[in-house]
């Protein structure tokens, strides 16, 4: 497999967090696990600029400047975690070859995924706290076709309940530099999760002077998403990439919902030592 091939191949889209498009760079992360069978070290640095919703049913964005470090060795990988659903972990691959990749992993998020501060009925809620969670992923190639998914859970305890994500994603290698991919997704989100970023509890209703909300699981969003990776030389990369997820179901109807389209962009740049 060609390498801009194998770069292309491994792109994965949260449209709601900064992970939506961090995991773009971990994808040529994951083009050098595939290089590093061997039981050697593979260093990656870089930064990106992201902008993207304030918090997941946000209408407002923020951009922000995130570094971006991975660092692998055979098929452990510290950083990034590509294809896991969160920007930064540990985790190992226990299947990988050209076709197939299963693997597990334990990160989080890099920052909270919602403040009270960020609009005005959130005010004395209280903010959603960055969590510990762990990842069971797993992707199939074939030819220009990649399909992948995970399953995301909280075990931090901090009631983010569990997602599971599945996207197909066609890959056009425009030459030995220069690869454009682009697919659908979905994600589906149970009770927990959902009421927590959707819900209005009792005490929140009476703070907000709003009616309580009854957030229940089911299919969150579903997204398009289209991104560009080029090889600059053989140690510099950059790509940039967009996702546009639409809300779905009790996320799309909530009263905490501003806007039930969310996009996520950005662009990076990585040097691999």
């Amino acid at each position: 497999m060609l390498h801009g091939q194998k770069i292309g191949a491994h792109f994965i889209f949260l449209s709601t967090t900064v992970a939506a498009l961090l995991t773009a760079h971990d994808a040529m992360a994951q083009a050098r696990l595939d290089q590093a069978a061997d039981d050697s070290w593979r260093f990656s640095a870089g930064l990106g600029v992201f902008n993207r919703p304030r918090y997941p049913g946000s209408g407002d964005t923020q951009t922000v400047a995130v570094p971006l470090v991975t660092a692998n060795y055979g098929r452990y990988f510290i950083g990034g975690t590509p294809g896991a659903g969160f920007p930064f972990g540990v985790g190992f691959n226990i299947i990988q070859d050209d076709a197939w990749r299963f693997g597990i992993a334990l990160g989080g998020e890099l920052t909270k995924p919602r403040k009270e501060s960020d609009a005005p009925i959130l005010r004395g809620w209280g903010d959603i706290p960055e969590t510990a969670l762990g990842s069971v992923f797993a992707s199939y190639t074939y030819d220009w076709l990649t399909v992948r998914g995970f399953l995301l859970s909280d075990i931090g305890g901090n009631d983010q309940g569990t997602r599971i994500a599945l996207d197909l994603e066609g890959r056009y290698l425009v030459n030995d530099r220069l690869v454009l991919t682009a697919g659908p997704g979905v994600t589906w989100a149970n009770g927990k999760y959902t009421q927590t970023f959707y819900g209005i509890s009792a005490p929140q209703s009476l703070i907000a002077g709003v009616a309580p909300y009854r957030a229940g699981g089911g299919l969150n969003t579903v997204r398009f998403s289209v991104g560009a990776q080029y090889q600059l030389t053989a140690q510099w990369g950059l790509g940039a990439s967009v996702s546009v997820a639409w809300l779905q179901g009790d996320a799309e109807n909530s009263p905490i919902t501003e806007d039930r389209t969310q996009t996520t962009y950005g662009v990076f740049a990585s040097y691999r030592f």
